[in-house]
């Protein structure tokens, strides 16, 4: 609400960093009070920022990191500078979702920061790693997973757990191709934490590396992609996602955004609530393991 960004919560502070060095952009998340929930301001300033990223000429390679001890703990579900009803300059042709009626508020805003941009930014002509520690939960996975590569701490862990309010996944629904169909039930139907390790074995994750290298690991990485041709690298990316769109990704995905928001009407008429009653306290608690202590940085997961 525009009432919320007057609380001086993100306004005192850019939300997305970006850094050029060496022939690689750096896009940082910067809510690390909020373990990097992603608000539409947020959202807009990633956009923004692999904008440029891929506009400069001297740019091979981009990494996208999140501040803090979590690379993020997904959509912004009830931080103080939650902005959904906040109208942006829009990156797409679909219209303001601001004062629309019924699902249709929802289903325009999520075409526009969720599904759009995610699709947008899995397509950008250069390679993009993410480097992930801590928390990558649900809208944490959709930003995970549209870069070509993902470096993980050995203390990372990702999950799904947005079936508990009712809805099958989140919006950007990779899940099927980031994981075996039957390892993708498991991940959606419990819920649960998948260490990094986990996720390595089931080729979700390319590299692990402890927290204290993770950084020399991923800026290796991607110093060794730079000495390849930047045409090369370009149409590498696209012929390997074109493979993946016609094994069905993206009919997939348009298929899964429906039912998404079907979950969101069904939830309104059933308990008035489009999230099915579920906070960000109540889905951060969630995710803890048995004795594990809530603390504050946490609560937005």
């Amino acid at each position: 609400m525009a009432e919320q960004q007057e609380t001086g919560v993100d306004s005192a502070q850019e939300v997305v960093l970006y850094n050029v060095q060496d022939g690689i952009a750096t896009v940082t998340m910067n809510r690390p009070e909020f373990n990097n929930a992603q608000n539409s301001k947020m959202t807009y300033a990633l956009d923004a920022a692999f904008r440029r990223a891929v506009d400069d000429d001297e740019v091979k390679v981009i990494i996208l990191r999140g501040s803090g001890k979590h690379f993020s703990a997904g959509h912004d579900i009830g931080t103080p500078g939650r902005d959904i009803n906040q109208s942006f300059d829009r990156a797409s042709l679909w219209y303001d979702h601001v004062n629309k009626p019924g699902g249709e508020f929802l289903y325009v805003r999520e075409q526009e920061v969720y599904l759009g941009m995610c699709r947008r930014w899995r397509d950008l002509p250069k390679p993009t790693i993410a480097m992930v520690q801590g928390a990558c939960v649900a809208g944490g996975l959709m930003l995970a997973w549209v870069c070509d590569m993902i470096v993980a701490s050995d203390d990372a862990f990702f999950s799904d757990p947005v079936v508990r309010m009712g809805i099958p996944g989140v919006e950007y629904f990779a899940h099927a191709f980031e994981l075996n169909p039957r390892i993708a039930k498991e991940f959606l139907f419990l819920g649960e934490r998948m260490s990094a390790e986990r996720a390595y074995q089931m080729g979700m994750v390319n590299r692990i590396a402890s927290r204290e290298n993770l950084e020399e690991e991923t800026y290796s990485i991607a110093q060794r992609i730079g000495k390849m041709p930047r045409m090369g690298l370009a149409l590498t990316k696209q012929a390997i996602n074109h493979i993946e769109d016609l094994q069905g990704k993206r009919a997939g995905m348009d298929a899964a955004f429906a039912w998404h928001h079907f979950a969101h009407a069904h939830n309104e008429l059933i308990s008035g609530d489009k999230l099915g009653g579920y906070d960000a306290k109540a889905m951060a608690d969630s995710q803890r393991t048995p004795g594990e202590v809530r603390s504050g940085e946490a609560q937005n997961k």
